[in-house]
């Protein structure tokens, strides 16, 4: 390709701008923010907030950024592995996995690396503009038309921009919908699931408290639903700087708010290491909050007819539930689905029918797992899966079992982790274990 410009210079658009780097001359990430001295600028709003790096996302991150792992971890970040990575369920401790590994840090740190590595690149270029729609031709998006930060030197008060491939990666806030409107094509179908999640962040300063935790992750079990009594949910992470990270979700009325007493009390009745650093450190700053009101994906794969020249990542493919910390995966993984899409010599100019599929198997693992549990509930009503029953049912004996059973665990984990697909929880070799493992407790 000539040129390919990526819409969003998040987490996403520079994962594809390091895909598209390998098959462009001229990468454009387009984006209206300000970066700022850090290289993050000011993005999601939920920036702020603690994110996860789940296994397979630290296995693409250094997939696609040799040696980054060790320049995070020089530069202040932790890495866990074992024992130093702890999951409850319902205050019980889960029996350890060998091999896992999670790396603690903050987004805008993962980021601001990940930013310098892109644009080190010889082929990417940022360039400061809006994006304010597409241009369309012979059945295929032939570039895009954005205003330029502070002005516009056209006399339509836009500039144009040829491409022959362009990716929105705009978050939840893409218009591409409206654009393909506009342009006489259809927008993807849209599926919803309103959860009703509130979210909020707190920082401490971290001391020489738990030296073998770098995570400690606390969720409700199978039978408690969201009862606030037995397990809140909540998550703690050791962080750069000597800081620990700590998030607190709750649904509908049981939201966290900005509080930092009521913050701490929280953390009082949840798991071991959350209560400890609510005794033993100091909180560094205020308590952040986020509102999720509902899980969303598009389905490019039930269009019967789409431009050439056109893909979409990250959150303006998927966005589910932040709890289970699949965000930053999902955009490493949809880049790898767009370079073995462009591997496999797919032309840009045709419609990219072969990389939706791929990235759908991703966003359906990832979907399936968040609404299998939100469906749990009792607020969320839908839309239920088919088998959501049987699913839901072999789930929390899996859970259940997990507890105990490190096998059983590896697999569980495996799908937590998107190292394996949900579906591989109700294989009759993890179903027969999990059964065993109940019946002799």
């Amino acid at each position: 390709m000539r040129r390919a410009v990526v819409l969003g210079g998040s987490i996403a658009g520079l994962y594809a701008a390091r895909v598209l780097s390998d098959h462009a001359d001229d990468v454009v990430l387009l984006e209206a923010d300000d970066l700022g001295e850090d290289g993050t600028g000011r993005g999601a709003p939920q920036r702020h907030q603690l994110h996860a790096l789940l296994s397979m996302g630290h296995t693409h991150l250094e997939r696609w950024f040799p040696g980054i792992t060790d320049e995070l971890v020089a530069g202040g970040a932790r890495l866990g592995t074992g024992p130093e990575v702890r999951f409850y369920v319902d205050g019980a401790l889960k029996a350890p996995v060998p091999g896992l590994r999670m790396l603690g840090a903050t987004r805008p740190f993962i980021e601001s690396r990940v930013r310098r590595r892109v644009l080190a690149l010889p082929r990417v270029r940022v360039l400061r503009g809006r994006a304010d729609g597409l241009l369309f031709g012979a059945g295929r998006v032939r570039g895009v038309r954005y205003s330029t930060a502070g002005e516009a030197t056209a006399p339509s008060g836009h500039e144009e921009l040829a491409a022959d491939l362009v990716v929105d990666a705009m978050g939840r806030s893409s218009r591409l919908g409206t654009w393909l409107l506009r342009g006489g094509w259809d927008p993807a179908p849209l599926q919803r699931m309103r959860i009703d999640l509130g979210y909020a962040t707190a920082v401490f300063r971290r001391g020489d408290e738990l030296p073998r935790t770098v995570v400690a992750h606390a969720s409700p079990g199978p039978a408690s639903g969201y009862q606030p009594t037995l397990s809140e949910p909540g998550a703690m992470v050791a962080v750069e700087d000597d800081r620990w990270m700590v998030v607190l979700a709750g649904y509908t009325d049981h939201r966290p708010g900005r509080d930092p007493a009521d913050f701490l009390a929280r953390m009082r009745r949840c798991v071991a290491p959350l209560h400890e650093v609510a005794d033993r450190c100091t909180l560094l700053g205020d308590v952040r909050t986020f509102h999720f009101q509902e899980s969303r994906r598009r389905d490019f794969t039930r269009l019967r007819r789409f431009p050439g020249g056109l893909v979409a990542v990250g959150d303006s493919v998927a966005s589910v539930n932040p709890v289970y910390g699949q965000g930053l995966t999902l955009a490493a993984l949809q880049a790898s689905c767009l370079s073995a899409y462009l591997r496999a010599g797919s032309p840009a100019h045709a419609p990219a029918w072969d990389y939706f599929r791929r990235a759908a198997v991703v966003v359906d693992a990832a979907w399936q797992l968040s609404a299998t549990a939100d469906l749990a509930q009792p607020h969320v009503n839908g839309p239920y899966p088919r088998g959501y029953r049987l699913t839901r049912w072999a789930g929390d004996k899996i859970t259940e079992a997990s507890v105990i059973d490190p096998e059983v665990n590896r697999a569980f984990m495996d799908v937590v982790h998107m190292r394996r697909h949900p579906k591989s929880l109700t294989s009759p070799r993890v179903l027969a274990r999990a059964a065993r493992v109940l019946a002799a407790r």
